[in-house]
């Protein structure tokens, strides 16, 4: 099996209101995420490539219009702005543009991480 992946990065704000009022995350805050999509074949194309890179800049662009610098619960219709439901957002958009897509990754911060994978 052949695996390649792609990082890209945003700014946003998000509140888990669903917490406790002691809880810090209730309190509204933004990280700078890191978005990671997998994509995996056992089979190359014909160039050699699971994937060409570039094709995934698309994701870049959905990234960069609809989440950077915005309020993610606002952009997601819900309190559930979690990093692992922003995996699930962002795998589901990925599956429908690349077959080869097998999991994303989403950091708020450099030591944790949620991963989609089904």
């Amino acid at each position: 099996m052949f695996t390649i992946s792609k990082e890209y990065h945003f700014s946003a704000s998000h509140q888990l209101s669903c917490l406790g009022e002691d809880h810090p995350c209730a309190r509204l805050h933004g990280h700078n995420y890191t978005v990671e999509v997998e994509l995996q074949s056992k089979e190359l194309g014909s160039v050699g490539f699971v994937r060409d890179y570039r094709e995934l800049d698309a994701l870049k662009i959905y990234i960069d219009e609809v989440f950077d610098h915005r309020h993610i619960n606002d952009v997601l219709g819900d309190d559930r702005a979690t990093a692992e439901h922003l995996a699930k957002h962002f795998y589901d958009w990925c599956k429908k543009k690349w077959q080869e897509v097998s999991a994303v990754r989403v950091r708020e911060t450099p030591k944790t991480c949620a991963e989609y994978r089904p």
